[in-house]
């Protein structure tokens, strides 16, 4: 049978002896050095967190920027859009307004044309090709021809020389036994601001 004493027995404790002066320096070194490592892990520590912390900032300020940037593409888009519509709708009123200030143009020419015809002098077409207008008709003498080209010289809406280009007498006869002249003639319209 095996025994146990459960009465503790006093022992004597180690008296400590009182450290000596090498002993001593060795405690405090020892204890300057775990100083030493325990702050200098707190500062590795909070180095890290610090940085960390930056880390996620920086992370947070490229989303915002990733965010702004994918904002401003749309605006420019936008703007593009815009300036695209502007510039047809700028190309629209050109045009209108191109037109409107050339509306005047072939009644102020046919109005000239009427002015100049003497009588006995009848036009069958008048066309225009740019600023060349080429007039065809009958007369019945080659005087009015002749006044028919003076007249369209001296109003000013053509440049000189109106010149006659064809000119022949009809083989057709009218009713009263009269001769017709058929005749072609080229005028160049004269734009303001050209000089003759």
């Amino acid at each position: 049978m095996i025994r146990i004493n459960l009465l503790a027995v006093e022992r004597e404790r180690a008296k400590r002896r009182p450290a000596t002066g090498l002993q001593a320096a060795q405690q405090k070194i020892t204890l300057a050095c775990s100083l030493i490592l325990v702050l200098t892990g707190l500062g590795v520590g909070w180095w890290y967190w610090s940085l960390d912390k930056l880390s996620d900032r920086i992370e947070e300020d490229i989303i915002t920027s990733q965010r702004e940037t994918e904002r401003l593409r749309t605006l420019i888009q936008q703007v593009q859009q815009f300036e695209a519509r502007r510039a047809q709708l700028q190309q629209r009123v050109g045009l209108i307004e191109e037109l409107r200030r050339g509306q005047g143009g072939p009644v102020r020419l046919l109005d000239e044309i009427s002015r100049s015809l003497p009588e006995m002098l009848w036009l069958t077409d008048v066309k225009q090709a740019g600023n060349e207008l080429t007039i065809g008709g009958r007369c019945t003498t080659l005087t009015a021809l002749s006044d028919f080209v003076g007249n369209l010289e001296l109003g000013g809406f053509f440049k000189k020389p109106v010149e006659i280009l064809d000119s022949q007498v009809d083989q057709t006869r009218t009713p009263g036994g009269v001769d017709l002249i058929r005749f072609s003639i080229k005028a160049v319209i004269d734009t303001p601001g050209s000089g003759q």
